[in-house]
């Protein structure tokens, strides 16, 4: 009896070893191609939505200098990116400046554009089968390098106004 106590203890053992061993290894491993172009395309859109949705209303009309985008009009110009690669990644005749900003006139309404922009081309992405990504990772890389300087240029207009971006808060 105590051998068979011993062995199932030892068998135990073993399987929760390989289970964590395997699950491990599965984290360890490398991102697909496909899981690091949707992991991207979702941060930086996230970054850029938590940004819309922080900055005050009240400063959406704010330029760096008086020939450049507003805050809010940078905002419509990038979800103008997401609509373009939604089309694109769905095989639709797209242009990249679809978006006039002077349809969207209020944080409540940017916003909102924003998210689903988000929601539109991420559900595409989603349908994007895993092995198209070895043959092109277009338009997706080129609409999350756009969004990702668009980015940097908010980070801007957050401290031309005295504010933290929500990304450079301590946690």
């Amino acid at each position: 009896m105590n051998y068979r106590k011993t062995a199932v203890g030892v068998l135990l053992a073993v399987a929760v070893f390989a289970v964590s061993f395997s699950s491990s290894s599965a984290q360890n491993r490398p991102r697909s191609t496909a899981e690091a172009v949707r992991g991207h395309f979702a941060g930086v859109n996230k970054r850029v939505l938590d940004m819309a949705m922080d900055f005050p209303a009240d400063k959406y009309d704010f330029r760096l200098k008086p020939e450049m985008r507003t805050f809010g009009e940078v905002i419509v110009h990038i979800a103008s990116g997401n609509v373009y690669a939604a089309k694109a990644g769905r095989g639709e005749k797209a242009n990249w400046d679809e978006l006039d900003p002077k349809d969207y006139k209020t944080k409540e309404t940017i916003v909102a554009l924003m998210q689903k922009s988000i929601s539109d081309s991420e559900a595409t992405l989603k349908n994007v089968p895993d092995d198209a990504f070895s043959k092109s990772i277009e338009p997706w890389v080129a609409v999350m390098e756009h969004s990702a300087e668009h980015y940097g240029l908010l980070v801007a207009y957050y401290r031309a106004n005295g504010l933290v971006p929500p990304a450079s808060r301590p946690r």
